[in-house]
């Protein structure tokens, strides 16, 4: 596997705030490897590799390698918690897999062949209100993304989540239990049109045609003095 999909990892015996304080002004992650029927075990991270991983898209959704001496856990991200301001990465946990279980995970959605789709060259423009789908799947199965094709879409056509072509092995997760995928994902409508400042409308109803105002002023006969 890929370096950028394997993570060092050290086992750690004290838990609590306290402990989690101090390993985060080391440096360091806590965090808590669960699942597969075994123990939960509270390990550190170092930040700094830590960051670099997360900046790979991938990470978030790839079978992971956690090295912890010589032993090696095969794990995916399930959760993970940032600091509310800071640049700073506070928890993080990890799920053991079975090759044998099937896992559910978020996954992201890459939308593809915007540019040619009719509702696009008629001037739409496309908004996703999904960018992130639920999956259920074996891990041999598990997809760092999933690619939508929006090319067939006109203008005012709503993709729905039932839409979505995934890879072989995988299911919807929504769709698997029980739900009718009638969730938008996608969809391509005309830009709305700007809106008209009530001044301006204001101001349009009271002016007068200068034009014919200065001809009627032009056009008065002038008054003649009276005699004394």
């Amino acid at each position: 596997m890929s370096d950028e999909y394997t993570l060092n990892a050290e086992s750690r015996g004290d838990v609590g705030k306290g402990a989690s304080r101090r390993l985060r002004n080391a440096s360091k992650v806590p965090a808590v490897v669960y699942g597969a029927d075994q123990a939960p075990m509270p390990v550190m991270l170092d930040h700094n590799e830590f960051s670099h991983r997360l900046a790979n898209e991938g990470f978030y959704s790839h079978v992971l390698t956690l090295n912890l001496g010589k032993k090696q856990e095969k794990v995916v991200l399930k959760d993970l918690q940032r600091h509310p301001y800071r640049a700073q990465i506070v928890h993080a946990d990890f799920q053991r897999i079975s090759e044998t279980e099937k896992l559910r995970m978020l996954v992201p959605l890459h939308f593809i062949n915007e540019n040619v789709a009719p509702g696009v060259r008629a001037g739409g423009l496309v908004s996703h209100q999904m960018t992130e789908v639920d999956i259920e799947c074996l891990p041999k199965n598990l997809p760092e993304y999933i690619d939508v094709d929006i090319s067939a879409l006109e203008i005012g056509d709503i993709l729905h989540l039932a839409d979505i072509k995934v890879p072989e092995g995988v299911e919807l997760y929504a769709l698997a239990h029980g739900g009718k995928g009638e969730e938008p994902v996608a969809s391509i409508n005309l830009p709305a049109a700007e809106p008209v400042e009530e001044e301006e409308i204001e101001e349009a109803e009271a002016a007068e045609p200068v034009a014919l105002r200065q001809k009627g002023e032009e056009g008065e006969e002038p008054e003649e003095d009276e005699a004394d």
